[in-house]
């Protein structure tokens, strides 16, 4: 069974940092690609960003780009994400899931989530 537990979630204000990490088991970690996917209040699901099992590919959503970056660690079988620069339109909650997404093709949601609130 696929346990994908987040954590580092917080208020923070704009132009501050968080870093988001991701606790995964139940399937192997190092062969599969990971994303992050974010939902701000009211709005649907947003691909963020994704990284390929070997750490070599990763990808971003244009509005993250330059300021997000994702990072996995095979052996403590760990996903994070640091956020730099945070904006107020950052606001959202933001889950880890297995698989490699896009704008157009976001991966299943299988985990409660940590949430990001940017505010001065």
């Amino acid at each position: 069974e696929v346990q994908l537990v987040e954590s580092g979630g917080g208020l923070v204000q704009p132009g501050g940092s968080l870093r988001l990490s991701c606790a995964a088991s139940g399937f192997t970690f190092s062969g599969s690609s990971m994303s992050w996917v974010r939902q701000a209040p009211g709005k649907g699901l947003e691909w963020v960003s994704s990284i390929s099992g070997t750490s070599r590919i990763t990808a971003y959503a244009d509005s993250v780009k330059g300021r997000f970056t994702i990072s996995r660690d095979n052996a403590e079988k760990m996903l994070s994400l640091q956020l730099n620069n945070l904006k107020a339109e950052d606001t959202a909650m933001y889950y880890c899931a297995t698989g490699w997404g896009t704008r157009t093709s976001i991966p299943a949601i299988q985990s409660i989530g940590t949430q990001v609130t940017v505010s001065s």
